[in-house]
């Protein structure tokens, strides 16, 4: 039987730690990965922008305010709203635009390397970050 070399955990990793550790609104930072996929944590308020993901599904996580998803579907655009504690996918190749009426805090799992503005999107305003998740500092 083959050993497999195993890397050594680095320890917990508090959200709320994590969470205190930037400002920046609609920049995640990855707190951890499992397998090819980032966990990431973002600060998120006001309007993101319409993007597509085309080859991965997006799941959200609300931590603590609330999130809505604007969707653009096949049977038309609907708005799905996210309180506290509650989670939703966002199916691959779906055109969506997170908003968030409130100051609010999420959690994103997207495979490693996956932009914060999708495959297709709209032009990127200033508040937007478009990145792959930033490391916690």
């Amino acid at each position: 039987m083959e050993s497999t070399e195993a890397t050594e955990p680095v320890g917990p990793v508090s959200l709320d730690s994590a969470l205190a550790s930037f400002t920046e609104r609609w920049s995640p930072r990855i707190v951890t990965t499992v397998n090819d996929y980032d966990v990431r944590v973002a600060k998120v308020e006001g309007e993101h922008l319409w993007h597509v993901h085309d080859d991965t599904d997006e799941f959200f996580l609300v931590l603590d305010g609330e999130l809505h998803i604007g969707l653009r579907e096949p049977a038309g655009e609907r708005t799905v709203v996210l309180p506290r504690g509650s989670v939703f996918t966002v199916p691959r190749g779906t055109e969506h635009k997170p908003y968030a009426p409130v100051p609010t805090q999420i959690l994103l799992l997207e495979p490693t390397g996956t932009s914060t503005v999708g495959d297709r999107h709209d032009e990127v305003p200033d508040h937007v970050d478009a990145t792959t998740g930033h490391a916690l500092t």
